[in-house]
């Protein structure tokens, strides 16, 4: 299995550009999948210079339906003509921050509809590669929905992110969690994949959302993440630096920042 991030917030190969984002490319058994699309057509660009053809990925996946993680899909659309797309239709709904700061996306309605599937319960999508549709919340200290609502026809509402999923590649009798902002609390996130198949767990990428977390919050993930122990932690996206750099000496995993262009390969 191969996890190569096609784009992401910073980016040190001067050959890649990287924005505000997250994208993930991910190839097993001869299977080609997408993990969100970031927040524009870059990706695309990056993966031509990594070599990887686009055109014959098979299924993507949406974490969920802000800017930043849809964005891309319909320059997708239009150098790929077979991929399904796995998500829930509330992804699609306006998405606002603060109230009033649309942060939604503007995916061709007509091209989704032909290629949308949207799943109520954990999928093995290919072999290896389970998808998530729901995260329990196990705990509410950590989670992030603070400012963000959606709207439902006139009225906009609290958003708690029941769009939200995540993917679990399984390797060796372990797990590997895929997660793009964790909106619904990397804990969360962890507890329900760990709950679903009883395995210890090797490795978690991609964004926790803690950036500008209560200092509360923050001990509340490292002390739960300390009890996990999974033996990496590749943080990404809307973690923040000044997080990163903390979790670098607070976590047990070996912690690392994955960046645009980082290759992972599971043995």
């Amino acid at each position: 299995m191969k996890i190569v991030t096609l784009i992401e917030n910073l980016v040190q190969q001067t050959n890649y550009v990287a924005e505000h984002g997250l994208s993930l490319y991910i190839e097993t058994g001869g299977h080609r999948l997408l993990f969100d699309t970031g927040l524009s057509g870059k990706f695309i660009d990056n993966a031509v210079k990594m070599g990887i053809d686009l055109a014959q990925v098979d299924a993507v996946v949406i974490s969920h339906g802000h800017y930043d993680h849809a964005g891309g899909l319909n320059a997708f659309f239009e150098i790929n003509a077979k991929a399904k797309v796995y998500a829930q239709k509330s992804a699609f709904l306006p998405k606002f921050s603060r109230g009033f700061k649309y942060i939604g996306n503007e995916t061709n309605a007509e091209v989704l509809a032909k290629r949308l599937i949207e799943l109520n319960e954990v999928t093995e999508i290919v072999p290896g590669v389970y998808l998530f549709p729901q995260t329990k919340l196990f705990d509410r200290t950590d989670t992030n929905f603070k400012d963000f609502y959606f709207q439902e026809g006139d009225t906009k509402r609290p958003d708690e992110f029941d769009d939200e999923q995540f993917l679990v590649l399984k390797k060796n009798s372990e797990i590997n969690i895929l997660t793009a902002c964790s909106h619904r609390g990397i804990t969360n996130v962890c507890a329900t994949a760990v709950e679903y198949f009883k395995l210890p767990v090797g490795m978690i990428l991609g964004g926790f959302h803690i950036k500008d977390c209560p200092e509360s919050q923050y001990q509340f993930m490292i002390e739960y993440l300390k009890r996990l122990a999974p033996k990496y932690i590749g943080v990404s996206h809307c973690t923040g630096v000044d997080k990163f750099a903390r979790m670098m000496n607070d976590c047990s995993a070996k912690v690392f920042y994955n960046q645009t262009g980082n290759e992972i390969n599971l043995k």
